[in-house]
């Protein structure tokens, strides 16, 4: 029997992304071209043809503009959970200012579809050792789990010694909350990020599922994320450095292809569900 493993989106829209927002002010987002309703329209179809559910992390700011997208996500069978409201690094953020748009998301989603919103994503995976304050302010707010953490190196997020697998933590201010951390895996004797997105589109295909099977075969299951744009070669382009053109932009073409072959290779279901499987929920259906 093959493990279950999380399979998750992150709904937000192209020009929302961290690396563009020196070139695309969030007063500018609705001058925009929308294309996250197409593109999350068509990851749920991918979905439905491999009869697997997902975990869509959505953006405030998207749901407010699209709430028969969130309906739609929810209609589908998938679950709905929280990406914040604005898209802006926790840590750059105040507390008050972080708990307020948490809280605003939160009610937002729970108004659309009616049901309990448990699980939590920050933009950018922005909770660090700088912004652990935000898992107090998360479990106050009512969410059982949070998939923020990233144990890597990284210019923008990351915290390299945080533990790798689904667990229950103590916050700072003594609440409960399960992480579900984004996935890594050992290659060549380092520790690579494999848990999707940018990473998804970078690396061979044969490196991910190497990284992946490597998590299973340890009996854990990984969480894997990806983006609505990721699987939109036809979207704008934005002016910016060649660094987050080369992270944003390459093998877009390629990423709807890979993601069918990995939903054939991997078991996947719910973070819900999965969390479930692993006992770490309180007696929670998905």
């Amino acid at each position: 029997m093959r493990i279950k493993n999380a399979l998750t989106v992150d709904v937000e829209d192209y020009f929302q992304v961290s690396a563009f927002a020196k070139n695309i002010k969030p007063s500018d987002w609705d001058k925009q071209p929308l294309r996250v309703e197409k593109n999350t329209q068509r990851l749920m179809d991918i979905f439905d043809e491999a009869q697997v559910k997902a975990t869509f992390f959505v953006l405030g700011w998207v749901a407010d503009r699209n709430r028969s997208l969130v309906k739609e996500i929810a209609r589908r069978g998938h679950e709905v959970a929280s990406h914040g409201y604005s898209h802006q690094l926790v840590y750059n953020q105040t507390p008050e200012v972080f708990r307020e748009e948490t809280v605003r998301s939160k009610e937002l989603l729970e108004d659309i579809i009616q049901a309990p919103v448990r699980g939590y994503r920050a933009a950018s995976y922005s909770i660090t050792k700088d912004s652990l304050w935000a898992l107090d302010i998360l479990a106050e707010a009512g969410f059982e789990y949070d998939s923020s953490i990233f144990p890597v190196r990284h210019d923008r997020y990351g915290i390299p010694d945080a533990e790798e697998i689904p667990h229950r933590l103590k916050t700072l201010k003594g609440h409960s909350l399960v992480e579900f951390p984004l996935s890594t895996a050992k290659i060549f004797n380092h520790k690579l990020p494999v848990a999707g997105g940018g990473y998804f589109r970078l690396y061979p295909y044969a490196l991910t599922k190497a990284g992946l099977t490597q998590i299973n075969h340890r009996q854990q299951p990984f969480i894997f994320y990806l983006h609505p744009w990721e699987i939109d070669p036809e979207q704008p382009k934005v002016a910016t450095s060649w660094l987050s053109r080369f992270r944003h932009y390459n093998n877009l073409d390629k990423c709807e292809s890979r993601l069918c072959q990995l939903l054939i290779d991997f078991e996947f279901d719910t973070v819900q569900s999965v969390l479930n499987t692993l006992e770490l929920l309180d007696n929670h259906q998905p």
